[in-house]
């Protein structure tokens, strides 16, 4: 039982059909993928309130980092009789969805990385980014959320999902969740803490889907970097989008889900 953390999760579809599980981004919450869900005929959804976000409250142990959370994910896995399924993560999700790839393959059919990161190669990028997470979590546990949150998404990462018609109600979304929980998740499961994953890339066994945006150029030139490093990994880069493709392209980024699993000789071989 994952007993330091009662995640908040929601299934959605018929449970007879393949399982794709869904990891949010900082900040986000099980609710982030609706745009997208609705196009994703044929499979069984399960969103999940990663640490720190939404009705997840982070653990007890200060040290709870990727490692504790990927293991927490696998025995929830477990406890809900999913023997394998495509694990999709976003940003932050995709990086534990890389780490799942990783140490869990045999939980999973394929992976599918959005906008997502192997972690920083050297250990001083490392020590430069846990400074800046380290002040951006004074800022969370000392501030008004709704200012961090503005100043958040005024990063040129976000421009292209903050000129979306729907992008208000999206990031108010963001305001239900905890600062002080949400800092601790930066500290724990920031770039600047997680372990690097790009020397394990070539060893990884399933089929890996990199997914970004074309006006993300920053995530474009780090995917093929992955692509390069990982004979399991195609990209696909997806027009008109930034770093957030399921909510800018949510027709597309579907499209693109459900090719990938049809590819996937394992899913097409279950009954």
């Amino acid at each position: 039982m994952h007993s330091k953390y009662k995640f908040n999760y929601v299934l959605h579809g018929d449970r007879h059909q393949p399982l794709i599980l869904l990891l949010h981004g900082f900040m986000g919450d099980c609710r982030d993928f609706a745009r997208a869900i609705p196009h994703l005929k044929g499979f069984c959804c399960l969103t999940v309130d990663l640490p720190g976000h939404g009705q997840t409250k982070n653990g007890d142990n200060i040290d709870d980092q990727m490692p504790q959370v990927a293991q927490a994910l696998i025995d929830l896995l477990v406890e809900l009789q999913i023997t394998r399924c495509i694990v999709v993560g976003y940003s932050m999700g995709g990086r534990i969805a890389l780490y799942l790839a990783v140490y869990f393959p045999q939980y999973f059919y394929g992976a599918v990385l959005e906008s997502a990161s192997p972690g920083l190669a050297s250990e001083s990028e490392r020590d430069r980014r846990r400074r800046q997470d380290e002040q951006l979590a004074q800022q969370l546990e000392s501030g008004d959320l709704k200012d961090f949150i503005q100043r958040w998404y005024a990063n040129p990462l976000f421009a292209s999902f903050v000129q979306h018609p729907d992008a208000f109600q999206a990031i108010a979304r963001r305001l239900d969740n905890d600062p002080k929980h949400l800092a601790k998740s930066l500290r724990n499961l920031g770039l600047g803490t997680q372990p690097s994953l790009w020397d394990s890339l070539s060893a990884i066994q399933i089929p890996l889907l990199l997914i970004v945006g074309e006006l993300d150029r920053k995530f474009v030139k780090l995917n093929r970097a992955i692509a390069d490093a990982c004979t399991q990994a195609e990209l696909k880069v997806v027009l008109n989008s930034g770093h957030n493709v399921h909510f800018e392209q949510p027709i597309k980024f579907s499209q693109l889900l459900t090719g990938f699993s049809s590819r996937l000789p394992s899913i097409a071989n279950t009954d």
